[in-house]
């Protein structure tokens, strides 16, 4: 790195008097800096600290972009052209007429992907804006020159564990062979999207920033915003205070910012989920100046997945006190649509969308439900999500149990709920005993009970 007498200048970042900072120029060098102290492979990665502390700087506006057609395709089977024009509507309708949820990214390299795109394209929406994904190399640009789009994504993989491991590059080869793509796409009309991959195990000052640099430079020259996804690729980031580059989430937004001088609009991160960070990492990104994370829908994505993009629209919501417009009813259906008509397998504790993710399974807790479902219930699932919380029934969950199974299943409120004390519950909780002490270890299943309610409290079931 070089360095000058430093001056002093309004930073109008901060609003107040800035040293200027070193201008950081690339290292290359003849072989790859693999940081074995944090990441010995043989061992579990350490988290290293150099107690920096960066401040908070949560953008005026925060975003959310989506991946769920280009990397959450990539661990399942491709969605067909129809499922995709369908989630992209419900997308759509999830992001709100200000549309939060900003973008999404699809292939092309298969018809299907095109013809996904092009059904989409046509629907004329705002937002989610259709943008692209290429690698850095001239063959895929071929591909989204004149489709149509704005903006595209290009893969330019930033740690050496890629650039020398995988690609057989040293750095300067690398940042020529991106800086080569990244121009052919400006000269084609193009807003790059240049994907940092491994960000969180590369040579942040060495190569992150030289080449970020490069990248502000073609900007201002060329007068096209071009924006920066940090990628976590591996799910190495760490989002506590004072932990060391290249794991620390903040100290990767702040540097980017302060160092490579790109403003929070055009800082995006995406996160995956290996180390169970990837929501916590994600909502750090925003705090320190990100302007949008990448996510997918119910998480699905590479290995353990991307960050679920229905958590960050709640995380979104508890950081801004608003959910914006946002309609996240629609959740729900999303995940239904993906359930029922992909054959996803969608783990039943998951988050906001699971089968059993506001279903109480303890008798004691049922009862506290029933007499106010606040107890119990993280929030009023039933006006956000479309799900009103249930309760498991099994050997445990008494009278109290089986009732507010009833009332919840059957959405009976007022005047119509069910009591516990009710002689019908009685009667299906002599049922459930003795099905215990036949020897059952299962729950009973919503069929078995709707059945029961049928036979004992017939003008429940024939009004559902």
């Amino acid at each position: 790195m070089k360095h000058t007498m430093p001056n002093i200048s309004l930073s109008p970042r901060t609003n107040l008097l800035d040293f200027d900072t070193y201008e950081y120029e690339l290292q290359n060098s003849d072989r790859p800096e693999l940081f074995r102290e944090m990441f010995p492979y043989t061992e579990v990665p350490k988290v290293a600290y150099n107690y920096r502390h960066v401040p908070m700087n949560m953008p005026e506006n925060i975003y959310i972009t989506d991946t769920s057609f280009r990397d959450g395709q990539q661990s399942r089977a491709p969605y067909t052209s129809s499922q995709i024009v369908e989630l992209y509507k419900m997308l759509h309708r999830l992001g709100g007429e200000k549309g939060i949820i900003r973008q999404t990214e699809f292939f092309v390299y298969s018809k299907n992907d095109r013809e996904a795109l092009e059904r989409c394209m046509a629907l004329g929406y705002e937002f989610p804006e259709i943008t692209t994904w290429i690698r850095a190399n001239k063959q895929d640009f071929e591909l989204v020159k004149n489709i149509g789009i704005r903006e595209t994504g290009i893969l330019v993989s930033c740690s050496d564990y890629h650039i020398y491991n995988k690609m057989g590059l040293d750095r300067r080869q690398a940042l020529d062979k991106y800086l080569g793509i990244v121009k052919e796409c400006i000269a084609a009309g193009l807003h790059p999207r240049c994907h940092f991959e491994d960000i969180t195990r590369a040579d942040f000052y060495g190569f992150v920033v030289p080449f970020a640099i490069e990248l502000r430079k073609l900007s201002e020259q060329s007068g096209i915003p071009i924006k920066i996804r940090a990628c976590d690729t591996m799910g190495y980031g760490i989002p506590y205070p004072g932990a060391a580059l290249p794991r620390s989430v903040s100290g990767i937004i702040y540097g980017l910012q302060h160092y490579a001088g790109f403003s929070s609009d055009m800082l995006e991160w995406h996160g995956h989920n290996d180390f169970y960070k990837g929501v916590t990492n994600a909502a750090t990104a925003w705090l320190y100046g990100a302007g949008a994370v990448n996510c997918s829908m119910l998480g699905i994505g590479e290995r353990t997945g991307n960050v679920p993009l229905e958590a960050m629209v709640f995380e979104y919501a508890s950081l801004k006190g608003t959910l914006d417009g946002m309609d996240t009813s629609v959740i729900t259906e999303i995940a239904d649509y993906i359930v029922n008509e992909t054959h996803y397998e969608l783990p039943p504790m998951t988050p906001f969308v699971g089968k059993s993710f506001n279903v109480t399974r303890a008798g004691i807790h049922a009862d506290g439900l029933m007499k106010d479902e606040e107890i119990y219930n993280i929030f009023d699932t039933s006006k956000l999500l479309n799900r009103p919380p249930l309760v498991s029934v099994s050997a445990s969950s008494g009278l109290a149990g089986i009732a507010c199974w009833i009332n919840n299943y059957f959405r009976l409120t007022g005047e119509r709920s069910v009591d516990k004390k009710d002689p019908a519950v009685s009667k299906i909780k002599e049922w459930v005993d003795s099905e215990y002490a036949g020897g059952r270890v299962t729950l009973i299943s919503d069929e078995e009970l709707e059945t029961l309610v049928a036979k004992y409290m017939p003008e429940i079931a024939g009004g559902n």
